[in-house]
């Protein structure tokens, strides 16, 4: 194992003990893929260990830089922002240490090859549980993402679900959000109930449970309730597949090659993108300190570092590929992102 570089995988963190087993599996086979490296992992919030105790450990282990991944699908606030801020907080009180920070997942063949297998799994299972099999022309894909204050990151469900829609030729797609942004799950399911298929497939684009992916399957049971002469099936997310630990692994090694390929033209702090014209330019500033380490661990804050930084960027900066991270968000919006836990 190389004791000169170190890898840093940073999750957003849950209140719900089976997400965070399931984001410790996935760090353990990003290890697995990994093993030149001393990989460590950590959370953004709701859980411990915290990403700071994570960089800990590396420095401990002497390593002389550390390569940083977002482990998230797609880059909004957290992965633009928060995670951003935790690194940028660490480097400075460690600058011996130099932080890289890579690109989210994102829009990805193997990412698509996945989720096409998810479908396929819950395709297969309804299959045989009830001895036939629904044309897919006669079948509604609803793609449901977390959602975000992000019209970027959002758009890129919609094409996730434009890609596997045309992929496997279903009669038709739909996608719904989580929260924070429209159309949500229930008033999509209902709309979808509407067009006339017989079987509609609801694909959380997850990497993990959760309460939201918990409470998108209930949603789901609830509409098809109230409309049994529709099959309505449950697509498994995406959580530890092969091929999303190997394309975790090639955002590590995109770092070293430099090639961080994360699409900027879209990014509403680089341009002015309508409807966030006041968010070019902002400082880039952590906003959950107050849950760091809170959820599902002991509980209380497990550090006392300043909680008041605050900085801007060049996007040439070495460990920030974007040149500015999110502001505060507006607050109907920030009332509505309370309002669902992880």
């Amino acid at each position: 194992m190389s004791d000169k570089i170190g890898v840093m995988v940073c999750g957003h963190g849950s209140r719900d003990i089976e997400a965070i087993g399931e984001f410790e599996a996935v760090a353990r086979g990003i290890r697995e893929r990994l093993p030149q490296y001393q990989v460590e992992s950590g959370f953004l919030e709701f859980a411990q260990p915290i990403i700071r105790d994570g960089l800990d450990k590396l420095h401990a282990h002497k390593v002389r830089e550390i390569l940083a991944v977002p482990g998230m699908l797609f880059a909004a606030g957290h992965a633009k922002n928060d995670i951003p801020a935790v690194l940028a907080t660490y480097e400075a009180q460690n600058p011996a240490i130099p932080i890289h920070y890579g690109r989210e997942l994102g829009i990805d063949g193997k990412l698509l090859a996945a989720a096409g297998a998810r479908l396929r799994e819950a395709i297969e299972a309804a299959g045989e549980s009830a001895g036939e099999n629904v044309p897919i022309a006669e079948t509604l894909l609803v793609v449901v993402g977390r959602g975000a204050s992000d019209s970027d990151a959002n758009s890129n469900v919609a094409k996730v679900m434009r890609m596997l829609w045309e992929g496997f030729g279903f009669g038709w797609g739909m996608v719904a959000y989580s929260g924070v942004t429209f159309p949500l799950v229930a008033p999509a399911l209902e709309h979808a109930a509407k067009l006339g298929y017989r079987r509609i497939i609801v694909f959380p684009y997850f990497l993990f449970t959760g309460v939201l992916v918990k409470r998108i399957y209930d949603h789901t049971d609830q509409v098809a309730a109230a409309h049994p002469e529709i099959e309505f099936l449950k697509a498994p997310y995406l959580n530890d597949h092969p091929l999303v630990l190997d394309a975790f692994a090639e955002r590590v090694e995109e770092i070293l090659k430099g090639e961080n390929k994360m699409n900027c033209k879209l990014c509403k702090y680089r341009d002015r993108i309508l409807g966030f014209e006041a968010e070019v330019g902002l400082a880039q500033e952590s906003h959950h300190h107050h849950v760091e380490g809170i959820g599902t661990g002991e509980g209380g804050h497990s550090h006392s570092h300043g909680h008041g930084h605050s900085h801007d960027h060049s996007h040439g900066h070495g460990h920030h590929p974007y040149p500015h991270a999110e502001h505060p968000l507006g607050p109907r919006t920030l009332e509505k992102m309370n309002k669902e836990p992880a």
